[in-house]
C-alpha cells in the first residue's frame, strides 16, 4: 500500500513513495540525494542564479508554504518570484511544467516533506495556513 501525504488546507492525498522516484529522476542531480543541496547554495553562482538549496530539515524550504513551493517547481524559479512581483531574481531553477503534471509535482513536495521531523512539518503548514488565509500563494 503507498504511503500518502495530505498536504496543509487539500483534500487530495499525494504518493510518498512516487514522489520519491521522482524526485530521483527529476531533483537529485541538483538537491542530492539526502536533499542536502549544493554546497553554499546562498552564494551566488559567477551567472548570478541561485544554487540548489537544501530540501532537509536544516534547509530553508519548510519557511515556505505549498503555494510557493508549487509554483517555483512548475514555473521556475525566475517566472514564479516574478509572479509575486518581484523581477531581477536569478533563479537556476528550471520549471518542470512540460515534464511534470500537478499531481506529480505535489507527490514530490510530499516525499520531501515526509522527511522532516513532525515539528518541522507542523510549522510549515503555519505557513501554508497563513498565506491561503492572505489570499496569497
Amino acid at each position: 500500500m503507498a504511503r500518502t501525504f495530505r498536504h496543509a488546507g487539500e483534500t487530495a492525498t499525494s504518493d510518498v513513495e512516487e514522489g520519491a522516484v521522482l524526485y530521483a529522476e527529476f531533483c537529485v542531480s541538483c538537491h542530492c540525494d539526502e536533499l542536502e543541496g549544493q554546497p553554499n547554495w546562498r552564494a551566488p553562482n559567477e551567472d548570478g542564479t541561485i544554487l540548489a538549496p537544501l530540501h532537509d530539515e536544516t534547509g530553508h524550504t519548510w519557511h515556505h508554504g505549498d503555494a510557493p513551493l508549487f509554483g517555483y517547481t512548475k514555473k521556475g524559479g525566475e517566472a514564479a518570484v516574478e509572479a509575486r512581483g518581484v523581477s531581477g531574481f536569478a533563479s537556476g531553477i528550471p520549471g518542470f511544467s512540460d515534464s511534470l503534471s500537478d499531481q506529480q509535482i505535489r507527490d514530490i513536495l510530499a516525499y520531501i516533506k515526509s522527511t522532516w521531523p513532525e515539528r518541522i512539518r507542523e510549522m510549515q503548514a503555519v505557513h501554508t495556513e497563513s498565506q491561503q488565509m492572505q489570499g496569497g500563494s
